[in-house]
């Protein structure tokens, strides 16, 4: 029997897996590197070990600190979790070497599915249903748009689509450098892109006497970057055959590979057809999905696998829809772009599931993924679902840096997402609408900056040194004139049609157009007020916390558009041309891969990055020069 568990990696998951073991009486050890001494799973473990260092190669990469640190704090298993070192056979042996239980499939069925060539060349074999493969140095424009992936990785790393075959051999340079940076392994390989294709994937279950459980579908089309966004189980709209069609060949993929434990078969739809395209030999970031859905604790079946306990002959039986969305601290509009900074409130509505790695006061920082929480809605319908999940995204506190909860809400209230019309281009077609302004909020952030000054006149006692006379404030970039009445009251010069009914420390009603709302307003420290009324929310610089860096700089410098590291620069010197959008510089942050373009075409004057730099935001990269018309 296990008794202690050390989670080898961090955030949400760390706290996942600490949650069930609490549940079954295990004890818990935590690993941390120093930017994460404080963080909310090594606030939650029965004990830490520290890794030095920052970096993930330094820290949560170090099989060997781990193995060390699980044995000094006495546990007697290690539980992988997502990412990192999860799916990594050397380390998968070398726990077992120490004497510890791994929680997770044996090393050969890791190595099986590592490469994803040599994992489609056993599915084959298997008899699972494939693309064919496509070789780059033969394509040709009939094979085309192609999808460049790398053999080792995951998470979205390594892949490019191509569409123009004068466009290969770059898409090629880069998925391969790419590859090779985050996995140490550049071997990529191509497949045809399928247009509008669905990411349909089957969570599996097996244990070490034959029984291997597919425990539904899920459907993960909605994805940035190659990455997943919302999930969702059972993947919506499929026909009674292609479900049985996936099951079996989930089921087919384990077997010829000896697995145990809990995996996910991923596949491609299009139309009535599914392709294997990985196994991912680990538990999935989606699993509460099927969770929900099977009522079950996939963390405890691990346990219990893990020390030799039996499946039942069959899974219990599927029961409604669940719907997760993935909380991020990133910028949609301005290419996915990571945010960092003090995260002072997290807080959703009741009747959900919300499984976070963070806490209120906690720092979001640069150098691990920008994922704040999960947050999953379980309904007996998909409709009840989704419009569960939407109303409590839209209502949630989340204050500090800028995330995706906006563009959540809108996701899940998209006519297709709602008719269920799933493909992994959504957000490449749709991201412009679903970042433009929606109608009438130009107007409700007037309402949020009035609001908050507002509550800023009411808490400092009003203007009132000279009532008569119109006072300003400017929120946001919204610029607000009132004049305090008798009775401690407001009238709104600039939007005469709005008028403050109360202050309190904490609300604000207005009144405009005959319709009362309540408005929460919570201003911090940094600069940033939030207000927020039901289905709306405002981020409100009171004072810009930075001036902006393109202000300061001359024409055709190119800036960190975040905090990160350099990890690759284009092959140019100073003098020579650059084409306009050429890209220059790549960046790395929260583990996704930044392209710094030049702004026009001219010539290159300077350039200061180089890989390994570590860089804040708005620092100067390089700069061009741009030519002008003689």
């Amino acid at each position: 029997m296990i008794s202690s568990v050390l989670v080898a990696n961090r955030a949400e998951i760390a706290c996942r897996v600490f949650r069930t073991c609490r549940s079954l009486g295990i004890d818990t050890v935590a690993v941390h590197s120093d930017p994460d001494a404080g963080a909310l799973h090594v606030r939650e473990a029965d004990a830490a070990v520290r890794l030095p260092g920052a970096a993930p190669a330094d820290t949560y990469l170090r099989g060997d600190l781990i193995v060390r640190a699980a044995l000094a704090a006495g546990a007697d298993a290690v539980h992988p979790g997502y990412g990192f070192l999860s799916e990594n056979a050397d380390f998968a042996r070398a726990v077992t070497d120490a004497g510890l239980t791994w929680i997770g499939p044996p090393p050969k069925a890791i190595e099986a599915m590592a490469s994803k060539t040599r994992a489609k060349e056993l599915m084959a074999a298997a008899g699972v249903p494939l693309l064919d493969p496509v070789d780059p140095a033969t394509a040709t424009a009939s094979d085309l748009p192609l999808l460049l992936k790398a053999a080792a990785g995951g998470g979205g790393r390594g892949m490019r689509v191509v569409r123009d075959l004068a466009a290969l051999p770059g898409e090629l340079a880069a998925a391969t450098a790419e590859a090779r940076s985050a996995f140490g392994d550049g071997e990529v390989f191509a497949e045809p892109y399928v247009e509008r294709g669905r990411h349909v994937e089957v969570q599996v279950l097996a244990d070490a006497h034959g029984t291997v459980w597919a425990l539904g579908t899920r459907d993960c089309s909605l994805q940035r970057r190659h990455q997943k966004v919302v999930e969702e189980a059972p993947a919506p709209g499929l026909a009674p055959a292609l479900r049985e069609t996936l099951h079996t060949a989930a089921v087919a993929a384990a077997t010829a590979v000896g697995y145990v434990g809990a995996g996910t078969v991923e596949f491609l739809v299009a139309g009535d057809r599914a392709y294997f395209l990985e196994m991912n030999t680990r538990l999935q970031v989606e699993h509460p999905v099927t969770e929900a859905v099977f009522g079950l604790d996939l963390v405890a079946l691990q346990l219990r696998v893990a020390e030799g306990a039996a499946l039942p002959p069959a899974p219990p039986a599927a029961s409604g829809h669940a719907v997760e969305a993935r909380l991020y601290a990133e910028d949609p509009a301005r290419d996915w772009s990571p945010q960092t900074g003090v995260l002072h409130a997290l807080e959703l509505p009741a009747g959900l599931r919300v499984d976070a790695g963070y806490a209120a006061g906690d720092t979001i920082g640069v150098h691990y993924d920008a994922m704040l929480a999960k947050v999953i809605a379980h309904a007996p319908t998909r409709d009840e679902a989704v419009r569960k999940l939407a109303h409590a995204l839209a209502r949630a506190r989340v204050h500090g840096p800028v995330t995706n909860r906006e563009l959540l809400v809108r996701s899940l209230r998209h006519p297709d997402f709602t008719a269920g019309r799933l493909d992994t281009g959504f957000y490449e077609r749709n991201l412009d609408g679903l970042t433009a302004p929606a109608p009438g909020e130009a107007e409700a952030a007037v309402a949020a900056a009035l609001a908050a000054a507002a509550r800023r006149a009411g808490r400092f006692g009003g203007f009132r040194n000279v009532p008569s006379q119109p006072q300003s404030a400017r929120y946001g970039g919204h610029e607000v004139r009132y004049r305090s009445t008798r009775g401690g009251g407001w009238t709104v010069v600039s939007h005469p049609h709005l008028h403050v009914v109360d202050v309190t420390p904490e609300l604000v009603r207005l009144a405009g157009d005959g319709v009362v709302r309540a408005w929460e307003v919570a201003a911090y420290g940094d600069g940033t007020v939030h207000v927020t009324t039901p289905g709306t929310a405002h981020r409100l610089a009171e004072h810009p916390r930075f001036t902006d860096p393109a202000e300061r700089t001359a024409p055709g410098s190119l800036l960190a558009p975040m905090p990160g590291t350099v990890v690759r620069v284009a092959d140019v010197a100073p003098g020579d041309r650059v084409a306009a959008g050429q890209p220059l510089v790549w960046l790395e942050a929260m583990k996704m891969e930044h392209r710094v373009t030049a702004p026009a075409s001219g010539t290159l004057t300077a350039l200061h990055a180089a890989p390994g730099h570590q860089v804040e935001v708005g620092a100067l990269l390089a700069v061009v020069e741009e030519e002008t018309e003689e």
